[in-house]
């Protein structure tokens, strides 16, 4: 778990310096926006491919915070600063996501300790960037995170299994769960409510981060049918009155626990090729932020309970499938 934590925080501080340089330094085109989105979820997919068979899993994700520390150095960026800070989004995510899967054996619950502080990061790098805070602070934290892992010891890194492409057997099922990513990165990005202000923003990126790290864990409790099941049930009820403060924060924390769900049942049915895989969900998470960017409109609580029924009837024959 030493080795989860050292990562979970690195990608924190990944996050932070991520959002920290698209509102500190970015030029605010929207096209630079997009590109950094592309280079850091859709790009996963390739990466993790070249990581699943080149291994060394801790340098891919040293690089891509090096990548980061030294872009939010810029005073100023455009298209090729966007494209570099994405690529190092990608290339943490890729190695440290690969690391922790290889450590994870049959738990989700470590996937849910990395995934999660993301959100954090980008909240309060959002703030940082926005309020022209110096980059100080941020870049202590990346090389805080760099330290972190250069002291990871290499023993106690599992390497890679062999590479091998996944069955074909395995692709409907995958995509299914594919499409749950799309929804719920949608949802994400144009979900949208009357509370969320002040403490209250705070409280909904909190319950982001949460909801990602019970899921893990309920998972290996319950079973990842049951945990899927129930969550996805409750969530939709409690959208239906999240106009609400409270119903809406706990619908926030429900709807997101079946990410490191979604990774764990992926990654297993792939076994030779988890950093595809992880890859592949990411880009289904740069799918559901596109119709954001192209100016589609927010949706309410009742929107958000339609997705969570649906990424339900899409997501539990995908388990069911692919995690026996």
């Amino acid at each position: 778990m030493q080795v989860t934590l050292v990562y979970a925080f690195a990608h924190f501080a990944v996050d932070l310096g991520c959002a920290y340089a698209a509102f500190s330094a970015c030029s605010g085109d929207p096209t630079a926006f997009l590109l950094y989105n592309f280079c850091a979820f859709a790009l996963q997919m390739p990466l993790g491919l070249l990581a699943d068979a080149l291994g060394h899993n801790r340098r891919f994700a040293l690089l891509g915070t090096l990548l980061v520390a030294g872009i939010c150095c810029l005073p100023s960026f455009g298209l090729l600063g966007a494209a570099v800070l994405g690529l190092g989004n990608g290339l943490f995510h890729i190695g440290g996501g690969l690391d922790v899967l290889n450590l994870s054996g049959d738990r989700a619950a470590p996937l849910g300790v990395f995934v999660s502080p993301g959100a954090w990061g980008v909240w309060l790098g959002t703030v940082l960037g926005k309020g022209h805070v110096p980059v100080w602070p941020v870049l202590a934290t990346l090389l805080l995170a760099c330290a972190g892992m250069l002291l990871i010891r290499p023993g106690r890194l599992p390497e890679n299994a062999p590479l091998a492409l996944p069955e074909g057997r395995v692709l409907p099922w995958a995509a299914l769960l594919f499409l749950v990513v799309v929804l719920r990165s949608y949802g994400g990005m144009a979900a949208a409510f009357s509370w969320k202000t002040g403490l209250w923003s705070f409280a909904a990126v909190s319950a982001v981060v949460l909801g990602k790290t019970l899921g893990g864990f309920l998972a290996d409790r319950f079973g990842l049918l049951r945990s899927a099941a129930v969550s996805l049930g409750l969530c939709a009820v409690l959208f239906c009155v999240s106009d609400h403060a409270l119903p809406g924060v706990l619908a926030l924390l429900l709807f997101n626990m079946t990410m490191p769900m979604t990774l764990f049942a992926l990654a297993r049915a792939m076994p030779g090729a988890k950093g595809f895989s992880f890859g592949l969900l990411t880009f289904a998470l740069f799918l559901g932020y596109l119709p954001t960017w192209l100016g589609a409109g927010t949706i309410g609580g009742v929107g958000m309970a339609v997705a969570a029924v649906l990424s339900a009837a899409l997501l539990l024959p995908g388990l069911h499938k692919l995690a026996r």
